[in-house]
């Protein structure tokens, strides 16, 4: 694994407040690194027991009382971080914590870096790569669902995943190599069916994570839904209804929204964020012309867009709506048409009455791609995704490559290096300081 010191220097000890900034009944001093005894033995007198909360008094180098609390001390390997470190809980108030972390400084910590706690961590091969992510993804969980699933990559399920493919493309390999090293012909066509069937075998498990991990990504990202249709067709009162809140003003006057009003729900654990928008038509209001400026830009950045008609009433497209951009038709106010018959594959509501809401929200997470299965997501980030297309790409390529084994053999050893960069088997520098950079200081 790649090494953030130079060799034959050891780490500086770091120090950093963990817990969030602001009051709080409690508040966190966390110290890791070799000087980590030493700084505990200046601030609280001695060296706790190993990992048995202990009553201590933090006091500065005059010796002058700065809190009381508990301790706890780790002693390497067996820490977080896999160096020797403490932490100290105290009372959460700006001012206590903060004298002393500036007391552990003076003992010969440095201020962490954000999410250098995590990263010696991963170097020091307590976590791989991808349960390091899930550690943040945990933190910034933004539903139940995501947050079981982001501990799930913490613990390892994820990785165990992507390691048993990668023991799949390793014995792969092996069959190919020895193909390449004893060119026979009746050796080759020994191991030429099972070497597909091999394959065929490792594309259909890269399939599976791959789907659970898409799912996953929509946990963790959310899904950025628009509202949007001409004046007075209903809208507000939608979004009122979808977050079972009166959040949007909703009056008969048309052009009532001007600017964009976000509220964030979950439907099945599914976090979203759902756009109302100023009503789209010529205006020579400039005020209005503003808001459906801004509607524009929403319909640019949305991953679904409501486009929402009138039951009963002519309408034309909205053009307004990007090419390409998933889209649902819906249709309001069905309680003033009775009889209604929406179009094939559109959605008929009342928001007023709130008919057809669950329609519509099935339709929303089967336009994400959500599908609820109970199987496990996996909470992937881009960069996870990306490397598990790049390996299937490689491995579809080596499927068309059955008679030339040296290329055959090439696009395999390019999958196992793709799947490889998820745990953090081969990793840049600047893309752990990329990832560690979003970490929160004292994690």
């Amino acid at each position: 694994m790649p090494s953030a010191d130079p060799p034959g220097n050891p780490p500086d000890t770091i120090a950093a407040i963990a817990t969030p900034p602001g009051r709080g009944a409690i508040g966190i001093v966390r110290v890791s690194g070799a000087r980590a005894p030493d700084i505990a033995r200046r601030l609280l007198g001695r060296v706790p027991q190993p990992r048995v909360a202990t009553l201590v008094a933090a006091r500065d180098a005059r010796g002058e009382l700065l809190d009381e609390g508990l301790a706890l001390y780790f002693p390497a390997p067996h820490s977080y971080t896999g160096e020797p470190g403490f932490e100290f809980h105290g009372h959460g108030g700006p001012t206590v914590l903060q004298s002393v972390l500036s007391a552990c400084l003076d003992g010969g910590a440095r201020l962490a870096e954000p999410g250098e706690f995590t990263r010696r961590a991963f170097l020091n091969g307590k976590l791989d790569l991808a349960q390091a992510e899930g550690v943040a993804d945990l933190i910034d969980a933004a539903s139940r669902e995501a947050a079981r699933s982001a501990l799930r990559s913490l613990q390892g399920e994820f990785s165990a995943a992507v390691d048993a493919l990668v023991a799949q493309l390793v014995e792969l390999r092996a069959l190919t190599e020895a193909i390449l090293d004893f060119p026979d012909e009746e050796v080759e066509m020994l191991h030429f069916d099972d070497a597909l069937a091999r394959l065929a075998r490792v594309r259909a498990a890269l399939a599976d994570v791959l789907a659970k991990s898409r799912q996953g990504s929509l946990l963790r990202t959310g899904i950025h839904v628009v509202l949007a249709g001409r004046p007075n067709v209903g809208k507000s009162s939608l979004l009122n209804r979808l977050s079972g809140e009166e959040r949007a003003i909703v009056t008969p006057i048309a052009g009532t929204t001007r600017d964009a009003l976000r509220e964030s729900i979950q439907i099945e654990g599914v976090p979203l964020v759902i756009i109302d928008t100023a009503g789209l038509r010529p205006s020579s209001d400039p005020v209005e012309r503003l808001g459906i400026e801004r509607t524009q830009r929403e319909l640019e950045r949305a991953d679904i867009v409501i486009v929402i008609f009138e039951a009963g009433e002519a309408h034309a497209p909205l053009e307004e709506v990007p090419a390409g951009t998933a889209l649902i038709e819906v249709y309001n106010k069905i309680d003033l048409a009775p009889g209604f018959v929406p179009p094939a594959g559109a959605v008929a509501v009342s928001a007023k009455t709130g008919a057809g809401i669950d329609a519509l929200r099935h339709a929303i997470l089967q336009a994400a791609g959500w599908s609820a299965t109970g199987e496990t997501a996996f909470l992937a980030r881009e960069r996870h995704l990306r490397a598990l297309q790049g390996a299937a790409a490689h491995l579809e390529a080596a499927s068309r490559e059955p008679q030339h084994w040296e290329l055959f053999a090439e696009e395999l050893r390019l999958a196992q290096t793709a799947l490889a960069g998820i745990t953090g088997e081969f990793t840049a520098d600047d893309l752990l300081g990329e990832i560690f950079g979003r970490f929160c200081i004292g994690k």
